[in-house]
This record gives structure tokens, sequence and C-alpha cells, in this order.
């Protein structure tokens, strides 16, 4: 550490999100931060503001930046009603295990939990964020405020990415004092990888018969060891939401959930990399004769459902080049699998072929996303089949919101996305009901040039919960019809370039067209009713245990 001249608790902050590389702050200001937010005007140089038309998006935003990027990302609200509505995007964040600093205000230091009812108060704010946090700290003083910034980042590169919060007082932001600041950015953790785990991995890797990578969102920055190790072996890798990208879907070891599932009552050895393997073990079922290796950043994990033969607390791709460098004093001779693969692969797709109506729209959108675009999954039906279906060829480019499955993220999770991608095409694809959540944020796309491209299926429903309601309970629908507005009209008054798109043929046009503007653009696809995907498709029964 080293002294500087006198600062304000903001200027410490500001310096700190400085420092550890944070460019862009996502933001909604008010009262309580207006001192943190005038320290942050004289450096504006450094770190630009985005402020948004809701604190929901303000989240959102800076989750797609993380997302996207792999790196920290930050935003910054007001407390109380400001922190609950960007909580939603914050627990998205806990459960996709992204890097986001949550900066949050609070009521006057003296008066925390003390139930006056002064602005913005909700009782125990603190707790709260700490269940949605895996560290969370007050800050009460400027001394503390270089210190704490510097250990947020510094939590955030260390063990398993997750969010982080800090909060502070509307009446410490201003204080001054001599502070002492870091020398440099906060250094991330690296753990060591046990090569005694390494070693009985390779073995029962090298022995198997039948053996399968399983990948998650912790792989992503892993591809080529993936990769490396999957060659070495002929295992099939198989991603599902935040491990698609990992392996190019075009290689013939990528496979997605259906097919994997069709291969897993055979598979003798599972390496689990960076990924709960939540599905696989508890839906698809586990055996005896099932070997289970797992790597992971979080050692909690390791046993969560069902304890692995040899558990590997270490970073993806570190653990993964010790395994490839282990692999081949054990590992058997080895025959392509590709053939045997290939045809897998063309029963999944007889298996979804009562789904075309949301494959043509798949094929679409894959032919006209370029190579190296962006997807930003949601909660709708093309969304739903993409998660096996679309191919997706690059590590980071399908953007999905994990197990919270949270409707209504991801227009403004597109946004951020495109923020931290600013020069690759990223398209949001939204249903009518989930993109009204975040329709507000048309204007802070044309208010901060974010090019971003959406399309919104339009199907006049929360169609989803329409045809369960349809086929489970007699037709008897409740709540689940919608009014929508003219999507086209709606977007052109926010100065968003608006199209239409009627059929799969017309929806590849208009991409295609809308990737070639420079400008916001917003594609309304009207739809009807989609073939029920959940009886048979994503409703994988038990074949083990």
């Amino acid at each position: 550490m080293r002294d500087t001249n006198t600062l304000t608790t903001g200027e410490a902050v500001v310096d700190g999100l400085v420092r550890n590389g944070i460019g862009t702050i996502f933001c909604l200001p008010g009262i309580q931060n207006d001192l943190f937010f005038d320290a942050l005007h004289a450096r504006t140089d450094e770190i630009r503001p985005i402020h948004t038309r809701h604190e929901q998006a303000v989240a959102y935003m800076a989750l797609g930046a993380a997302q996207a990027s792999g790196k920290p990302s930050a935003f910054c609200v007001v407390p109380g009603p400001g922190f609950l509505n960007a909580s939603t995007a914050l627990a998205t964040a806990y459960s996709t295990s992204s890097p986001v600093l949550a900066l949050l205000g609070q009521i006057p230091l003296s008066a925390i939990d003390r139930g006056y009812g002064l602005l913005h108060e909700i009782r125990d704010q603190m707790g709260i964020l700490r269940t949605m946090t895996k560290w969370a700290e007050r800050i009460e003083g400027p001394q503390e405020a270089a210190r704490l910034t510097h250990e947020a980042f510094r939590q955030l590169g260390a063990g398993r990415p997750r969010p982080v919060g800090l909060e502070c007082p509307m009446d410490v932001w201003g204080r001054t004092a001599p502070v002492a600041l870091p020398d440099g950015p906060a250094e991330a953790t690296t753990v060591p990888v046990d090569t005694d785990k390494i070693e009985e991995a390779a073995k029962l890797l090298g022995a198997a018969k039948y053996p399968m990578i399983v990948v998650g969102g912790g792989a992503q920055d892993a591809s080529e060891e993936v990769r490396r190790v999957a060659e070495m072996l002929e295992a099939p890798v198989c991603g599902f939401r935040l491990g698609r990208g990992v392996l190019d879907s075009r290689h013939h070891l990528s496979i997605t959930m259906p097919t994997g599932h069709r291969l897993w009552k055979d598979v003798d050895v599972v390496l689990g990399v960076g990924t709960r393997m939540q599905p696989h073990q508890q839906l698809w079922g586990t055996d005896n004769d099932l070997k289970i290796i797992r790597v992971d950043l979080s050692a909690e994990e390791m046993d969560r459902i069902v304890k692995p033969d040899v558990g590997i607390i270490a970073d993806a791709a570190d653990a993964l080049i010790a395994l490839a460098e282990a692999l081949p004093k054990h590992n058997s001779a080895r025959a392509s699998r590709k053939e045997e693969l290939d045809e897998a692969r063309a029963k999944t797709m007889e298996l979804l072929s009562p789904l075309a109506p949301q494959l043509a729209y798949i094929d679409a959108i894959r032919s006209a996303l370029p190579e190296d675009g962006i997807f930003v999954d949601e909660l709708t039906q093309v969304s739903y089949i993409s998660r096996l279906a679309m191919p997706v060829y690059k590590s980071r480019s399908f953007i999905a919101s994990g197990y919270q499955g949270t409707l209504g993220w991801g227009y403004a999770t597109g946004l951020g996305v495109k923020v931290a991608r600013p020069d690759t095409p990223v398209l949001s694809i939204n249903g009518d009901g989930g993109f009204m959540f975040n329709v507000q944020e048309m204007s802070t796309a044309v208010r901060h040039g974010i090019n971003l491209v959406a399309v919104v299926f339009n199907d006049g429903a929360f169609g989803n919960v329409q045809r369960i309601q349809k086929l489970s309970y007699g037709n008897r629908t409740i709540a689940s019809d919608l009014i929508n507005p003219d999507f086209g009209k709606l977007a052109d008054s926010f100065g968003v370039a608006n199209l239409r798109a009627t059929t799969p043929d017309q929806l590849r046009e208009r991409l295609e067209e809308a990737f070639k503007m420079d400008a916001p653009v917003l594609i309304e696809a009207p739809v009807g009713e989609m073939p029920d995907p959940w009886s048979s498709v994503l409703n994988l029964p038990r074949v083990r245990g």
C-alpha cells in the first residue's frame, strides 16, 4: 500500500474500480449515492457510466458483461427498492457463477436497522445482500474504502466466480481522510493442481471404454484444453446451457443433452468440468458401475449430490493441461467414435422432429448469426430448443440464465453483452411476455448507442404457461393471455429500428439486414402456439440407478 492525498470515500472506491479494470459501471443514481457519483464524475474519462430506466436492467447489464467477457463487472444502485429491483439479476449472477460487484447505497450509518422509517430503509439489507453473494461488507469510513474495494476484487478472483457486494451509507461517501491505496489491482488466487488426483483421474479415464466429458460454465475459458483431452479419449463432450460452445458444435465429439442421455447408460467414466452435473446425477441417475471425476473451483460442489471417485479442486484449464500430460501413459488405444456419435445425433434430431416450428426458427437464426456472433437465451419456445439443437461455435457465445431460469432477463442482459463485446454481433431472442419485463431499456440502447439486435416472438400469451394449462388442466387457462403493444410502433417511438418477420425465412433475411445496421434493432416475429417440448424432449427419464 502507498499513502496518497486525502480522499473521500467515494473517490477511494472509484479509484478501486478503475485500478481493477472496470471501464464501465452500470448505474441508476439516487440521493443516497450522490457523493459517489460526484466522485465518479471526475474520472469519466476512465470509467463510463451507463444508466438505465430500471434498476433491474442495471444489474442484468452487469451480468451480461461479465458472462460475455469472463471478467468482473460492476453496478451501482440506491438502497431498499433500488437494491431489491436489482436482486433478481443478482440472484441470476449467483446461479451462473458470474463475477459481478454490487455497489449499494445505504441510509445514514447511525440509522441502519433502527427502524426510523427513513427513505429507502429496509430491514437488514446487508443480510439480504449476503444471501445473493459469496462475500459482502459495509464501508464505514474512507480508510476502509480502498481496502474493502480491493478485497471485493480479490474475492471476485478467488475460487468459484460469484457476485460480491459493497454497501456504503449516504453520510460516509463524502467523508475525507488520508487513504492508503493499493499498489496495483487485486491479484487472482491460483489453486495448485493436486498431481496425485490428476494421476488417479488419468488412470480411470485411460482405462475407460465409454468415457464422457460434461462441461458447464466453469469450462468456458478452457475450450482448447477440453478439446485436447476429449480427442485423446475419443470422449463425447456434453454441454447444456452454460456449457454450450465450450466445444465447437461441428466437432465430431460435440453432443447436446438428448444425445448425452442416449449414451449415458453405457458411460463407465464421466469427467465433469466446471459443472454441477445436476441433471446427469439426479435425473439420469448413477450406479456403482459409473466412475465420476470432477474438476471444479468449489470444494462444496464436489459431493453435493454424489461423492465423486476423484475430486480435483482447480481451475479447469490448469487441471486439464495436467490431465493431458498424464493421460498418454495410461490411455488405451482408441478408434474414432465419429460414426457412432453421428448416428446418436441423428436419432436426437428424429426425437426433436415434432418441434419443427422451433427448429425452423433456430435454423434461420444460426444461418444469419455470424460464426462469432453471441446468442442470448431467454425463457421462450425457441430458446428452450436452442439449448438442444442450435449449433454453437465459440466459447462465451451462448449466454444463458442457468438454473435460475429468469424470465425477462434477456433484453437487458443482451445490452450488457453488447457493451462488453461491442465489435461482435449480439442477438437477444425473447417472447412477448418476457420482453415486456425490460421493454423500457430500448431507451438505454438508443441513449448509449448499444447496437443490440433483438427478436420478439409474439404469440399473445405467456405461451409455455398457457400450453401447460391446456394440456394438463383440461384447457382451463388462467392469467396467461396478454394484450401487447404494436411492437414496431413502440420501437420506432424509442428510435429503435424495427423490422417484422412472419416466417423463418423472413426472419433469416431480417436478421441479415439487421446485423448490417449500425443501430439497435427490434424484429417482431408473430407466431402461433408451438408444439410441446416438455413431454418427450426436455424431461429425459432416469436410465441408471
